[in-house]
């Protein structure tokens, strides 16, 4: 068992997710970079970017991070997001 949970444990440690947030109501560059940099802050995030033409997040994030961590960060910039896809990324 113990020899089971050696070899898992990379797996489980490093396994990445992509999501997709949705933040209606951005409407400029200033916008998206206070969303950008709030996200920035949420432990596990790898890559982000912020479009403000589909007002969308998109980031790499270490799997497991519950979705209420990213939208309460969106929602200190003083919008709301929701999020509209979350797919586990192969290594």
């Amino acid at each position: 068992m113990k020899k089971i949970i050696f070899f898992l444990l990379p797996l489980i440690l490093f396994a990445k997710e992509e999501l997709i947030i949705k933040v209606e109501g951005m409407h400029c560059p200033l916008c998206t970079t206070a969303v950008k940099k709030a996200l920035k802050k949420v432990e596990g995030v790898e890559t982000l970017k912020v479009l403000l033409e589909t007002k969308t997040a998109i980031l790499v994030a270490k799997d497991g991070i519950e979705d209420k961590v990213y939208l309460d960060a969106v929602k200190t910039t003083g919008y709301d997001g929701v999020i509209r896809s979350r797919h586990h990324l192969k290594d």
